[in-house]
């Protein structure tokens, strides 16, 4: 065995990433025991950015999927089942299901995921609360993240609701969770609060660097080109709201602004826009639930950040007859899958894909109830190193660090 370890050991580095980069996930991981030489080399940032890009490269086609598959009642929360699913797009099939590290009958909302992590929050149930986590499935281990500094225990007299997003900073190699906190009683600026794994705390963004608007609670956020984005507005008069994208970069921690198309109303349901903003390729999407014609609109965004490329690429009914699973269904949407295709939710919870270009419509063969997501995803097996003790997945030993 010794003489086997010294002539693996002995080829060059370059020979052993590229038969390390043609390995599946967990057989990685084993390698990462065999020796101290080997450790050494699947740790390292240059090999751990090259996975990154061969992985986006070559594992194009793998969706993660959270399903709830029982209608969500906090009174009755052992009706629910919360179920994560890796699914091989082009492949039209599971690669598998990914173990829970919470009870079975609790219910997260996913923030978003970003290089293989995922980014929770405890608040489906609740608009505040403040319980986050940041899980790698590949390799089952997660990090609770700190109480942030804004929260109902310490602002007591304050109404606020906070918008969530995830996402990297390729700046700083850091990835970050930004907090947009919208206080109800006050026409303030929205209050900022960054959470950085590089430090492992909370910290406000300056005062004034955030423009004057609000966000929905539980606003879905689209990160693309280093920076999140949601849906927010401002309030012009009592039958009118200014809506736009709000982008926040964060490299430079700034804010810009992106004008959606000039067709929308200024609104179309209880005063303000139902809108929500998602990736779609290399730009962004809008689904627009428009109540006052009944229709889910999607519009596309064909070159990023260029007002006049937004293009409505579908326009559904929001109640049909007769229609896919059911005699009468009510088409959401879920979200995009990696090839564009808009991922649709129907009544009984079924999901189906729509192809924007053709028309063409496809059963997913799953079946959710609310709070769904899909996404793209992409397997990481390393490790950040940073020394978070965490109850193990499986129900014993501990957690050390969160992986990377």
């Amino acid at each position: 065995m010794s003489d086997n370890e010294e002539r693996w050991d002995s080829l060059p580095d370059e020979i052993l990433t590229h038969i390390f980069l043609s390995l599946p996930i967990k057989s990685i991981i084993v390698c990462t025991s065999v020796s101290k030489t080997w450790n050494s080399l699947i740790q390292n940032p240059t090999f751990i950015s090259t996975h990154l890009h061969h992985s986006y490269t070559n594992d194009h086609n793998l969706l993660l999927f959270k399903l709830v598959t029982q209608p969500v009642n906090p009174e009755h929360k052992a009706n629910n089942k919360e179920v994560y699913l890796l699914y091989k797009e082009d492949d039209d099939g599971f690669a598998e299901e990914l173990t829970r590290f919470e009870p079975s009958n609790h219910i997260f909302r996913v923030v978003g995921t970003c290089n293989g992590l995922l980014c929770l929050s405890d608040d489906v149930f609740d608009f505040n609360a403040d319980r986050f986590f940041l899980w790698n499935p590949c390799v089952r281990k997660f990090l609770q993240l700190p109480h942030p500094s804004v929260r109902c225990a310490t602002h007591t007299d304050a109404d606020f609701y906070a918008s969530i997003g995830f996402g990297f900073d390729p700046t700083t190699n850091d990835y970050k969770v930004v907090r947009l906190l919208t206080f109800a009683c006050t026409s303030s600026r929205t209050e900022v609060e960054i959470y950085s794994l590089s430090t492992g705390e909370w910290r406000m963004l300056s005062s004034g660097l955030a423009p004057q608007c609000a966000l929905g609670p539980r606003q879905p956020r689209a990160f693309l080109n280093g920076a999140l984005h949601w849906v927010a507005f401002r309030v012009i008069n009592v039958n009118k709201a200014h809506h736009f994208v709000l982008v926040f970069d964060l490299g430079d921690e700034v804010f810009r602004e992106i004008l959606l198309p000039e067709e929308l109303p200024p609104y179309t349901h209880d005063g303000f826009l139902c809108a929500y903003v998602y990736i779609y390729g290399n730009s962004i999407a809008l689904f627009h639930e428009d109540y006052s014609s009944l229709h889910l609109n999607i519009w596309v965004m064909k070159h990023y950040g260029v007002v006049s490329s937004w293009t409505k690429a579908l326009s559904l009914p929001m109640t049909y007859q007769g229609g896919f699973a059911s005699t009468n269904y009510i088409p959401k949407a879920v979200g995009f899958t990696r090839n564009g295709k808009i991922v649709l939710e129907m009544n009984g919870g079924h999901l189906m894909s729509q192809d924007l270009k053709t028309q063409e419509i496809k059963d997913l063969r799953l079946i959710g109830c609310n709070y769904n997501f899909v996404d793209a995803y992409v397997e990481r097996p390393f490790k950040f190193g940073m020394g978070v003790i965490s109850p193990s997945l499986e129900g014993g030993g501990v957690i050390t660090s969160i992986i990377y």
